[in-house]
């Protein structure tokens, strides 16, 4: 049984808390390794190993930290297959969709690349006689990423490439149910010409968490998980005095108006409803059919159903691969196997595993879902895709707005009027107009409102940069001017 452990000051150690977690491969329901789960006291010893590291990156150069990010980003370019391979030998989606994963995180990497740009400052000169005013932009210190299993290369390159260029030191904290991405992820840093220490991997439970939480040298922390624990990490670390972004959980949904392209339409529910078997922040859980379009909707996208491949993501045929676990499969299996009592009109049924190996499942989908059901209030998180009807676009809107989540939403139309209202009065974070899944390229920023987003800092592009900095502002005056005077009033300009 192959032992993953954690990555520290540039080499791969073993954990020494005694305590593992199973990683398997979803697509034969086999473990494959089993991870190493960090004590408290091991994640003490990393943010020690970070924090001396932190000083001298801190104050190397940006030309310095950017070669070393044009260096990451042509490593990862040669190493996608790799990375891919590792995706979906332990997350399961499949190798085209893994690759499409590597693609977007090396695009951070890009942006990152841009860091003598990105980190300029300002300054205004004379502000007073003699006086000039400055700000600049300084790194924090220690900052930690907590990524999930659904992304364990774009997530984690969401958070690295611009903590690092920032000049911080990084302890990222992976999901331990597909570690080992991210440690060819270290690696490939290292191998960069990033000091040995700046970017740290310490896998762990609820324990590494906590400690990382409330661990007086970590100045920041990044989330991306579920709303409950997106809530747990904001309060807590910034409880403990840390900057927070926890990004949270999601139910998005796709409002098809009468006028839209019926064919255009159905295909994105099914390539945003079932890609990575739904496993996606950004998946299309529900969709809403305005008007006279619903039945011949539903029609569209239940004729397409049968096409979805489902089967291992090595396999070049497959389009859609298992479930990240048995636990979850079975979860999402009961969201389906309960419409009915719920009142809900289950169209496909994908609730019995089309195969007996591996945690898979069909693609289900329900018409005549209604909030207030389980299947619409609960972010299901797999291959199950709602179908709620609305009379207006307005009342779609209204529908949309009632749900504690505010990750993403599109809109499928023909009418710019009506996709102008619409992106105004939508209180979501991300917006698509005519595009289903509407995540944002790195040089924007990626983030949700209400309940899926804490602390109101999106990650990456500019506000990420921001995050991950602290402005200095220094105001000077040098001899040989004006001279100087007691003055005990309050500073003004003149």
């Amino acid at each position: 049984m192959e032992h993953i452990g954690h990555w520290v000051a540039g080499r791969r150690v073993p954990g020494s808390s005694g305590r593992t977690a199973p990683v398997h491969d979803p697509a034969r329901g086999v473990q494959t390794a089993e991870v190493a789960l960090a004590s408290a006291g091991e994640v003490d010893e990393v943010v020690a190993v970070a924090s001396e590291a932190a000083a001298s990156w801190g104050a190397s150069s940006l030309t310095t930290r950017a070669t070393a990010m044009f260096r990451l980003r042509e490593l990862l370019d040669a190493h996608r297959d790799d990375l891919a391979a590792l995706v979906t030998r332990e997350h399961g989606k499949v190798l085209d969709d893994a690759r499409g994963e590597v693609a977007r995180a090396i695009e951070n990497v890009e942006f990152a690349c841009g860091v003598p740009h990105l980190l300029k400052g300002s300054v205004s000169s004379e502000v007073s006689t003699g006086i000039d005013v400055q700000t600049v932009l300084e790194p924090l210190g220690v900052v930690a990423g907590i990524t999930p299993f659904n992304f364990p290369v774009m997530v984690p390159m969401w958070m690295m490439a611009n903590a690092v260029a920032c000049g911080n030191a990084f302890v990222l904290k992976p999901s331990e149910k597909d570690p080992s991405a991210s440690l060819l992820l270290a690696e490939l840093v290292q191998r960069a010409g990033v000091p040995d220490g700046v970017v740290n991997v310490v896998h762990g439970d609820a324990e590494a968490v906590d400690a990382l939480l409330t661990h007086p040298g970590v100045a920041a922390v990044s989330f991306v998980g579920s709303t409950p624990v997106a809530r747990h990490v904001y309060e807590t670390a910034t409880g403990n005095g840390k900057r927070a972004q926890a990004l949270g959980g999601a139910k998005n949904h796709m409002v098809v108006l009468p006028d839209a392209d019926l064919d255009a339409a159905a295909d994105a529910a099914i390539s945003a409803g079932y890609g990575s078997a739904g496993e996606r922040c950004m998946a299309i859980s529900v969709v809403v059919a305005v008007g006279d379009i619903g039945d011949a909707l539903v029609e569209a996208i239940a004729a397409r159903i049968p096409d979805v491949v489902v089967g291992p993501g090595d396999d070049p045929t497959s389009m859609m691969g298992p479930l990240i676990s048995e636990q979850h499969r079975d979860r999402v299996r009961g969201y389906v196997t309960g419409a009915t009592e719920e009142g809900a009109r289950v169209v496909v049924d994908g609730s019995t595993p089309p195969r007996p190996d591996g945690f898979f499942l069909g693609c289900s989908l329900i018409d005549d879902v209604k909030p207030g059901m389980r299947v619409y209030d609960d972010e299901i998180f797999g291959p199950v895709l709602s179908v709620v009807r609305a009379a207006s676009l307005d009342e779609a809107v209204s529908v949309i707005n009632a749900v504690p989540y505010g990750n993403g939403v599109a809109l499928f139309t023909r009418d710019g009027a009506a996709a102008r209202r619409f992106q105004r009065t939508v209180q979501i974070g991300m917006v698509g107009i005519n595009v289903p899944i509407p995540v944002p390229v790195a040089s924007h920023s990626f983030g949700g409102w209400k309940d899926s987003l804490f602390g109101g800092t999106p990650i990456y592009g500019p506000e990420g940069l921001r995050f991950y900095t602290r402005p200095k502002v220094v105001t000077s005056r040098w001899p040989g001017g004006a001279g100087s005077a007691i003055d005990l009033g309050f500073p003004t300009t003149r």
